[in-house]
């Protein structure tokens, strides 16, 4: 539903060349004189993902045990915080052919005195962006978050990182690095400030897509709609366009990413709903009560993926051969007996 309908019309009214919100529009009146201007998606993409997982948690309800009786979050054990810095890691590295690949062309001179200025300036420029505003994010979640719940958290650094990927998205073409610092630091409060309200509301997002992906795309198109710079957007687009609010340049381009971010709501909001709701009333879009509880990997994998403890599987062992640890008889060994010898 969302990579062949929802997505493909919300890409065409921001990408085409004749999308009624395109800053690329090539015939008609442009939004404002403008256009919206999202270069690789923190609306087209992030958000449009992020409501749709809003919908979709907020219509099936949090995890069993997500909240105490007394409305408590409580803190459901996780995986593997390996795999977690890997994965980041992973799309860290594809956000370079994300956000600097979306210029499709390197070798197109911006027709200025400066003979090695061109194109392949703006895909370094977009590069240097991309990165100062996911780091910047991340150190700031990092230190914020230390700062809140007294402790260090992975897995925090890693969302605070993506969080400012997302925002610095849909301005990384228009914007000076400066300002990437700003959208990063920005984009982590909101991530924290999100996640907050999810808590205090009972909203289960396991994997923060409403808060991060839709919360900090939506920060990133109005961080455009502010600070987007006169020079390198009539370059990237075309001359006489309204450009960044705090960079004097009005507020048209900004009323633009606004009218971007409520259409994207409503779209999203009125198909995928729906979609969510129908499923939840068919009981086609979540395990039985009996499965949850006991673990998807168990009940319909086979096996489990994670081994914590050995109570934690004495009531439903795994197939095959475990090893396991295996105590000394006596509280205390004999003088001539090796200890190492416990341990199978």
């Amino acid at each position: 539903m969302v990579t062949g309908f929802v997505y493909p019309i919300v890409s065409h009214w921001v990408w085409s060349t004749d999308g009624w919100a395109s800053a690329s529009r090539t015939s008609g009146s442009l939004l404002f004189g403008s256009g919206a201007i999202d270069f690789a998606g923190s609306g087209v993409v992030h958000m449009v993902g992020g409501i749709a997982g809003l919908w979709g948690a907020l219509i099936e309800g949090p995890r069993i045990g997500r909240f105490d009786r007394s409305g408590r979050s409580v803190a459901l054990r996780g995986h593997s915080a390996s795999l977690v810095v890997l994965g980041t890691f992973l799309l860290w590295f594809g956000w370079y052919g994300f956000n600097p690949g979306s210029f499709i062309t390197i070798t197109k001179s911006y027709g200025t005195s400066n003979s090695y200025y061109g194109q392949w300036s703006g895909v370094g420029r977009t590069a240097v962006t991309t990165t100062l505003a996911g780091c910047t994010a991340a150190l700031t979640t990092l230190f914020g978050k230390r700062l809140l719940v007294g402790h260090w958290n992975v897995t925090d650094v890693c969302n605070g990182l993506l969080g400012g990927f997302a925002a610095i998205t849909s301005g990384c073409a228009v914007v000076e690095p400066w300002a990437a610092i700003v959208c990063g630091f920005v984009a982590a409060w909101v991530l924290i400030g999100c996640n907050w309200l999810a808590e205090k509301f009972k909203y289960d997002d396991p994997l923060e897509a409403a808060q991060l992906h839709g919360g900090c795309g939506s920060w990133g198109l109005l961080f455009t709609g502010l600070f987007a710079k006169k020079q390198y957007v009539h370059e990237v687009y075309a001359t006489g366009r309204p450009y960044g609010l705090f960079m004097g340049g009005g507020g048209k381009l900004l009323a633009a990413q606004i009218i971007q971010i409520l259409v994207i709501f409503g779209w999203v909001s009125a198909t995928m709903a729906p979609l969510f709701y129908a499923l939840h009333k068919l009981k086609l879009l979540r395990v039985s009560e009996e499965d949850e509880m006991q673990g998807m990997d168990l009940t319909r994998h086979g096996g489990f993926a994670y081994i914590y403890h050995d109570e934690d599987i004495s009531s439903h062992p795994p197939p095959g051969f475990m090893m396991r640890k295996i105590e000394p008889t006596s509280a205390s060994p004999s003088p001539n007996h090796d200890t190492r010898n416990n341990v199978v």
